[in-house]
């Protein structure tokens, strides 16, 4: 353990500065949904990779050591840019956007679907849609169609 990267103790951090914010074990083993048990055995790991104690504990309190708090310090701007990243591509999903090919009959697509896209876009202003509107048979996958819509 004395050896390992960084990279591998990045989740070992999230977790102390969690423990940081919440002030109990119990109350940041709860947050992360795990046990108190794998919460101290993780800033144990912690520690003995950095091989300094980040957290005093008693058994009504815990504190972060000078080392612990400058940890906190220097990474919370950092894991608040992860958070923040990650809940704006969380947002892209829910928000439908991008390019979406379809082919359709002239007729249909005149009486059918041109009507409603004013509609659809106004709702999803994030998606484009390239119509093409031909009464030949298309290969969705060869002609990189999204959608084909066909009668018969």
């Amino acid at each position: 353990m004395e050896d390992q990267k960084i990279t591998t103790l990045w989740t070992h951090l999230h977790w102390l500065s969690v423990l940081a914010q919440q002030g109990s074990y119990t109350a940041a083993a709860a947050r992360l949904g795990v046990s108190k048990a794998a919460m101290s055995q993780r800033i144990a790991e912690l520690e003995r990779a950095a091989k300094v104690t980040l957290v005093q504990r008693t058994t009504r309190s815990l504190r972060l050591t000078e080392a612990g708090q400058r940890l906190v310090d220097d990474t919370r701007a950092a894991f608040e840019q992860i958070e923040q990243s990650f809940a704006q591509v969380r947002d892209l999903a829910e928000q439908p956007g991008g390019l979406v090919r379809v082919t359709a009959p002239v007729a249909l697509a005149r009486q059918q679907l041109v009507p409603l896209l004013a509609e659809f876009l106004k709702d999803f202003p994030d998606v484009r849609i390239e119509l093409d509107l031909s009464d030949r048979l298309s290969t969705l996958a060869t002609e990189g169609y999204d959608l084909a819509i066909r009668h018969t």
